[in-house]
């Protein structure tokens, strides 16, 4: 092949050399608009796993990079004048200027024809002459934005403020400077690339970044390769004690936004996308240059495997996008983590430590457990203490209480839907569904949402609390839940609004009814899909309506025995679509603004709170976004749920979207967490409210991982309790909790072990005399220590 590559990155460089070493015939050019002296940057970091690959793909390579790296395994977060040290991670890094070198080298010693200083002919030319043209021209790509049709690029350019610097300080570790100044936080990302320095990011928000003066140099122009030297200044003094006399070091430093690279399609004709103008992923992850090199290693492989260019590309995007978006997933959230640090300012300092930690996801506290067994059970010490028990166990089986309600575990079964009912009457298909996750160990089980009214229901299969029958049929399940559990239960109650008169979910779901329908109504008449049927916009009669029915909603629900009320105000449901400007278009007191969008649902939140006893805590769901462009966000979510604490909610059930068809959201594990997360972190913990954290969180390692970060108070799981309705007796089991948190009934108790597999009895005989202490104990610490000017080692 010929091929042409512009870029003379890591990426690039090392695709050139892969390729001639897979076929030495190859005619491999490589355009770099820079000398082969520029490079800009510090330290680089590596996974285990991209060494791994390296090691397969270019054994010399490898062997330079290893005889290079800094090696460690600790991060040292210094918060509140403490330093929290955590063990076990792993890391390698070296120096972005050697790696540089042993490329060009590399690729020089194989016959790649690198022109440095060299400017890439126009891509049409490029097109016309060679079999493939790689772009590797990094974040800012030219390529991309010409052909930006065939691409369909997405740039996120993110609020946070960055620079670049480096330190000839050789920290051991990774270090988390997270520093309360008087103009706010400010984070310092540094770790070691080598035995003579460090990489020093400094990152703050923009508030912050002004009102420390940085915005000074905002409108000056820095060529490339010349430092903001006023700002660094600014650096080196606010951070002096960090320093602690060492020098900040410049190269090409200046102010950043960073930018999150996506795009629909990466390649265009035998034009394909590589790195950073393919993708890219925050720093506070480390990912950069690992994934353009994983790229390179990944298309150099398709490449040689396939026998057309057609199919070799289309190989290596099927092959690396799943691993790209998985990383761009952890790293957007670690980047809002970091845009939000702020908020836990007041976090003692093993549960920030804790937090920040596990603010991607990839991290956990089973998987910390593993690799630092002592933090892990100081997170779980520190929580417990908090919590003012004793007693430590696993944070989902420590006790909770939501206003006078106490419940024994943090777990609670999701309100869903399950369209079984009958004029409204819940039978005993509800007794069995929700007494069954009543046996199963949750703390609180909440039944789907119950219709106030029979015009308020979505389906004709969805239950009610608007006739006496209704209550009667709710107290033979509380009843049963009382009696055979120590489990509690709540009634969620709502109003379909212009979701309602639709068809039962396996029907056809969100459809309206094709016979028997009923009229709907909403804030506005303007239909959910383009398929519902149009509400009327309601009156000021019609509100007065649905306050007198949710009023005596809730009173059917205190004489059926329930131990908390939810009042729904999500999903687009009726109290939601008065909420979210998508659905409300009124142009009266009750539309407009937020204030006035809250009006309906706050006196319908009101005339429930007043209807039940005091002891019974009354609380509601939110959806925190809309995931529609023009529609509520996080930030209106916590006005909102201001609002409705200063209305007396007990809790805060933090949900999203499902307020319109043309939503966008953001799937993923825990995905919905970072909402409720800032809820309780700006409104609901200084108010003394607990928050619910929902929605695809399905296993005990990440609803401890949740509690323990301080994201919620307690976890709700839905498509899980279907799976396994003793899903928390089970998670017990497997964490090996016995206690009041997971009490299996006597009739069960037999079934508390988990029951044998194949050869899982099997006992294992001793066959060493001499026990191996350091192989069954392996210290978790290993920390960057070179000897200056010698080799350079790891103890």
């Amino acid at each position: 092949m010929k091929i042409a590559v512009v870029g003379g990155g890591p990426g690039g460089l090392y695709f050139s050399a892969l390729m001639k070493q897979l076929d030495p015939s190859h005619e491999v050019t490589v355009f770099e608009r820079n000398a082969a002296s520029d490079t800009f940057g510090f330290g680089v970091v590596f996974s285990d796993e991209t060494l791994g690959g390296i090691g397969n793909a270019d054994p010399v390579v490898a062997d330079y990079m290893s005889r290079r790296f800094a090696r460690w395994a600790d991060i040292d977060i210094h918060f509140k004048d403490e330093v929290t040290t955590v063990g076990g991670q792993g890391f390698a890094a070296m120096s972005r200027k050697e790696l540089l070198q042993l490329l060009q080298g590399r690729t020089e010693d194989l016959g790649v024809d690198v022109r440095f200083s060299t400017l890439a002919p126009p891509v049409e030319e490029l097109e016309a002459e060679y079999d493939l043209v790689l772009a590797a021209d990094g974040v800012n790509s030219q390529i991309r934005t010409q052909y930006a049709d065939a691409f369909g690029p997405s740039l996120d350019p993110r609020p946070n403020k960055f620079m670049w610097l480096g330190t000839d300080q050789v920290f051991e570790a990774f270090k988390f400077f997270v520093k309360e100044t008087e103009f706010g936080t400010m984070q310092i990302h540094g770790y070691p690339y080598s035995d003579e320095g460090s990489t020093f990011i400094v990152e703050m928000s923009e508030d912050v970044w002004r009102a420390a003066g940085f915005d000074e140099t905002e409108d000056e122009f820095f060529a490339p390769g010349v430092s903001d030297e006023k700002a660094v200044a600014k650096v080196r003094d606010l951070f002096a004690d960090e320093l602690a006399g060492y020098k900040v070091l410049t190269n090409n430093s200046k102010w950043l936004n960073f930018t999150t690279v996506r795009n629909q399609n990466w390649r265009h004709g035998n034009v394909v996308l590589l790195g950073d103008a393919a993708h890219t992923a925050h720093f506070s992850i480390g990912s950069g240059t690992k994934l353009a090199m994983e790229d390179a290693l990944a298309l150099a492989a398709c490449l040689h495997e396939h026998a057309s260019l057609d199919d070799a590309l289309e190989a290596y995007e099927a092959e690396r996008r799943p691993v790209v978006e998985s990383t761009q997933r952890a790293a957007q959230a670690s980047l809002e983590w970091f845009e939000s640090i702020s908020q836990y300012k007041d976090q003692s300092s093993t549960q920030f430590a804790f937090n920040l930690l596990t603010r991607s996801r990839r991290i956990t506290q089973e998987n910390l457990r593993l690799r630092d067994p002592e933090f892990a059970h100081e997170v779980e010490s520190a929580f417990a203490k908090s919590q003012g028990l004793d007693a430590v166990a696993p944070a989902m089986f420590q006790p909770h209480r939501i206003g006078e309600l106490e419940l024994k575990n943090r777990i609670v079964v999701s309100p869903m839907d399950m369209y079984s009912a009958v004029d409204g009457l819940p039978g005993d298909f509800h007794k069995v569904h929700l007494g069954s996750k009543a046996l199963g160990g949750a703390g609180l089980v909440m039944t789907e949402m119950v219709c106030v009214s029979a015009a308020g229901r979505i389906t004709p299969g969805c239950t009610g609390l608007y006739d006496d029958a209704h209550t009667a049929a709710w107290r033979s399940i509380t009843e049963f839940v009382h009696a055979e559990s120590t489990a509690r239960i709540g009634a969620q109650i709502g109003h379909a609004g212009r979701k309602g008169s639709t068809r039962l979910m396996w029907d056809g779901i969100d459809e309206p009814l094709e016979s028997g329908n009923w009229s709907i109504m909403g804030p506005s008449a303007k239909p959910y899909g383009p398929s519902s049927q149009v509400p009327r916009e309601m009156t000021r009669a019609d509100m007065d309506q649905v306050v007198s029915e949710f009023t005596a909603a809730a009173r059917r629900a205190e004489a059926a025995g329930f131990d908390l009320i939810e009042v729904h105000a999500a999903h687009g449901y009726l109290l939601s679509s008065f909420l979210s400007p998508v659905s409300n278009k009124r142009t009266d007191q009750y539309g407009g603004s937020l204030q006035n969008r809250l009006r309906f649902p706050l006196e319908v939140f009101d005339a429930v709170r007043e209807s039940v006893s005091a002891s019974i805590p009354v609380t509601v769901r939110l959806s925190a976004t809309d995931w529609i462009e023009g529609g509520n966000t996080g930030g209106d979510s916590v006005e909102i749920s201001r609002a409705f604490v200063a209305h007396g909610a007990a809790g805060l059930d933090v949900s999203t979207g499902q307020v319109g068809h043309e939503e966008q959201p953001a799937f993923g594990r825990s995905y919905q967490t970072p909402y409720a997360d800032r809820i309780r972190q700006e409104v609901a913990e200084p108010a003394g409210v607990s928050v619910i954290a929902v929605g695809a969180i399905s296993s005990y390692d990440d609803a401890n991982s949740i509690l323990l970060a301080g994201r919620a108070d307690l976890i709700a799981l839905g498509r899980t309790h279907l799976y396994d309705p003793q899903w928390t007796l089970h998670a017990a089991a497997e964490q090996e909790y016995r206690g009041a948190g997971a009490e299996w009934i006597p009739q069960f108790n037999a079934g508390r072990r988990k029951p044998p597999g194949a050869r899982t009895d099997a006992v294992r005989p001793r066959l060493s005399l001499l026990r191996d202490v350091e192989a069954n104990e392996p210290d978790p610490h290993l920390r960057w220590q070179p000897t200056r000017h010698g080799a350079a080692v790891g103890s």
